[in-house]
């Protein structure tokens, strides 16, 4: 027997609002990008830096999280499994994208210029043992938020 493991690990700051959408059930989803960015000296003693572009998948409470807290530009915490998936797009084209869904989200940073979190707002879900995003738990409640 095999073992394997897919997890990724992420801090980085939001590239714009996230965008959210209900599914059939009514169950909320949010989809936001992040950027990390990856910083060297080069041979020549120029600083150099990369940004890297993640895209992020939240279900039912992380998503609602990062709707009522996640704006551009915010620093987050992400952790989550990768995922690709394929689909035909409206022309019959095949189309293929890899994203993170998110098992925890970490606030991080300030909540708006000069106002400090009191704490890191923090929300964790478990996913099914289907792996059925929409079917996840979590392990937040609005009283569990500090302001």
């Amino acid at each position: 027997m095999s073992s394997s493991l897919n997890k990724a690990l992420l801090i980085g700051h939001l590239g714009k609002d996230p965008e959210i959408r209900y599914t059939a059930d009514g169950s909320p989803v949010a989809n936001f990008s992040l950027a990390t960015n990856e910083f060297w000296v080069d041979k020549n003693g120029t600083r150099q830096e990369r940004t890297e572009w993640h895209n992020i998948v939240a279900w039912t409470k992380l998503a609602e999280l990062a709707k009522r807290y996640l704006t551009k530009g915010r620093q987050v915490y992400v952790e989550g499994r990768i995922r690709t998936r394929e689909w035909d797009d409206r022309e019959g084209n095949k189309r293929r994208t890899t994203e993170i869904v998110a098992s925890t989200l970490v606030l991080l940073g300030s909540r708006a210029e000069g106002q400090e979190l009191a704490a890191p707002v923090a929300a964790t879900q478990r996913t099914s043992a289907e792996g059925e995003p929409g079917l996840a738990e979590t392990a937040i409640t609005d009283d569990d938020i500090p302001f």
